[in-house]
């Protein structure tokens, strides 16, 4: 197989009136941050949420007419099924998606709602991946898979070119890697168009096969991560070659370093990336002196998070940045002691969400009670605040293991 930059081009021209030619916009604020001149390609913007509708439609109208008429089938964690759903549902082809046991349910209702019927099959995706496959050759339908594919490969390379006609001076492509469908269609249309341009890949620490396959080292993968759109254990045949010759390197992510990128693209750009999508923004962060003073494009993959788990995420970041903290006070045994706390507690400004008095699990003198407070903050110079104010009341307030260091 050998793809060309004309094959994305002409994929390009099919698929555009079928596709949102999403927004790319400069951050200034991410690139105050990091350091580097920040382009974000806003492919959460897509009907579906998510890059996979290129790929997928671009796939969907290589079929033959007998092939359309037999009905498809794809695996899926969540944006795939819905990009195969939607154009499939559109095109008028039946389709069948199979999706690990646990995919959030936001993307399941998701592509339910595109008239699709859903299998729930396996733990992850590659079980997910095997049953469909299984299943097609049983029931003669038309595997659509999520990366391996030639035509699903030109779909995703349209996005580097829509990213280069408006920023043609990018130095640097950041792109997130599960089984290398997007990173290879984009490899190739950002090099054949700037051959100086370096693209790296970045994947979740937890699930690092491709980079493992690169290396030539054994591939061993975690059960769970945040970015289960990128959970992949095995790299796709047609996209590891690809990525040997135009990736530039591959880095990984903890869970908490992509926790914080999805918190700060909904702080900063007011814009909901799932976990996925925010892992080449946790990879800029952590690589901060390699790109610092160079433009850097970010593709923002999809958005397709589940409220629960973006409830979550939001709720640890207020812990990790001290806004959200629990101080735990021993008071006087007495009445008025509780009053005096939370007047000073008010007094600065701290507001109150949650309160506990105990006097039995405690190791403090039997003369004194334990109180714990959940506190709204301003951040870890207010907290440092609260603890020497409430010392010199004669209170001793100490922290849960739950909030940041406050030593520095």
């Amino acid at each position: 197989m050998a793809i060309a930059l004309e094959d994305i081009r002409e994929t390009a021209t099919r698929i555009s009136k079928r596709i949102e030619r999403t927004p790319c916009a400069h951050s200034k604020t991410l690139s105050m941050i990091t350091g580097a001149h920040v382009f974000l390609k806003f492919e959460n913007q897509q009907f579906t949420a998510s890059f996979k509708e290129r790929g997928a439609l671009a796939k969907l109208l290589s079929l033959t007419e007998a092939e359309r008429s037999k009905g498809v089938i794809a695996a899926s964690a969540g944006n795939h099924a819905q990009g195969v759903a939607y154009h499939a549902q559109r095109l008028g082809i039946p389709t069948t998606i199979v999706m690990p046991r646990f995919t959030p349910n936001v993307k399941v209702e998701n592509t339910r709602h595109f008239g699709a019927r859903i299998l729930l099959e396996g733990d992850v995706f590659d079980e997910a991946q095997t049953f469909a496959i299984d299943y097609a050759r049983e029931n003669n339908l038309t595997f659509i898979p999520p990366y391996d594919d030639e035509q699903i490969i030109k779909g995703q390379g349209t996005i580097a070119l829509e990213m280069l006609e408006d920023y043609p001076d990018l130095d640097v492509l950041i792109i997130s890697i599960g089984g290398g469908g997007l990173i290879s269609g984009n490899a190739i249309a950002a090099k054949s168009l700037k051959p100086g341009l370096q693209v790296y890949g970045v994947q979740a620490a937890r699930f690092p096969s491709m980079a493992r396959a690169i290396e030539g080292k054994s591939i061993q993968c975690g059960t769970h991560t945040i970015a289960e759109g990128i959970a992949v254990k095995r790299p796709g045949k047609l996209t590891l070659p690809i990525i040997k010759e135009y990736v530039d390197d591959i880095f990984l992510v903890e869970e908490e370093e992509i926790e914080r990128a999805v918190l700060l693209l909904l702080e900063v750009e007011k814009t909901v990336v799932e976990g996925a999508g925010a892992a080449g923004l946790a990879a800029l962060i952590q690589q901060r002196s390699l790109f610092e003073g160079k433009n850097v494009g970010l593709i923002l993959s999809g958005g397709n998070i589940d409220l629960i788990a973006l409830s979550s995420i939001i709720q640890r970041g207020l812990v990790r940045t001290g806004r959200l903290s629990r101080l735990t006070v021993g008071i006087p045994d007495v009445p008025g002691a509780l009053a005096e706390v939370t007047q000073i507690l008010g007094r600065l400004n701290a507001n109150i969400m949650e309160i506990r008095h105990q006097r039995a699990f405690t190791n403090l003198s039997l003369k004194l009670a334990e109180v714990e407070f959940v506190l709204q903050t301003l951040g870890k110079k207010h907290i440092q605040e609260i603890i020497a104010t409430l010392a010199r009341s004669g209170y001793q307030a100490t922290l849960s293991d739950s909030n940041p260091d406050l030593s520095d």
